[in-house]
């Protein structure tokens, strides 16, 4: 049996006008993300851990932000190709950890959704999907409200 472990990150500008989606559900609040796509910071950075796993360069490389194709994608479109992607080379997800960093709004009520939605396309049961938030204790861009951030382990087993 192979192992691989891969991490991803992703950050995103916060600004009015603008949906705020997280781990694939949308989230009501007067700030949203700002992206090439729905700008989705949990998904992209599982897709990086899960890609980065795999040895498969990074989401940018599968889908740039300069190509229309991608434009406003629902973040869920691409978790799915890449779980294909990893697929197709003989991997498959076994367990991803993630973490928002983000002041507001709170993420607690939405956690159980977001394991829901993330644990299908991923293939795996919900409790191999972790989601955790936490603030940045009202520091730098984060604490100002001006962005957001997510990291993600992910660990991917082949035969």
């Amino acid at each position: 049996m192979r192992i691989r472990v891969g991490q991803g990150v992703d950050v995103h500008k916060l600004a009015e006008g603008h949906d705020l989606w997280l781990g694939g559900i949308l989230i009501p609040h007067v700030k949203g993300a700002v992206g090439h796509s729905d700008a989705d910071v949990l998904i992209h950075a599982i897709c990086d851990a899960l890609l980065g796993a795999a040895g498969m360069k990074d989401i940018g490389f599968h889908f740039p932000d300069t190509s229309d194709e991608f434009k406003g994608i629902d973040s869920k479109v691409l978790l799915r190709r890449v779980v294909e992607l990893i697929s197709a080379e003989g991997w498959k997800v076994n367990n991803v950890d993630a973490t928002l960093i983000l002041e507001k709004p709170r993420i607690k009520p939405f956690v159980d959704e977001m394991k829901k939605v993330l644990a299908g396309i991923l293939q795996v049961d919900e409790s191999a999907v972790s989601v955790k938030a936490t603030t940045n204790e009202s520091l730098g861009y984060v604490g100002r409200e001006e962005g957001l951030l997510a990291f993600a382990s992910a660990l991917i087993i082949g035969d």
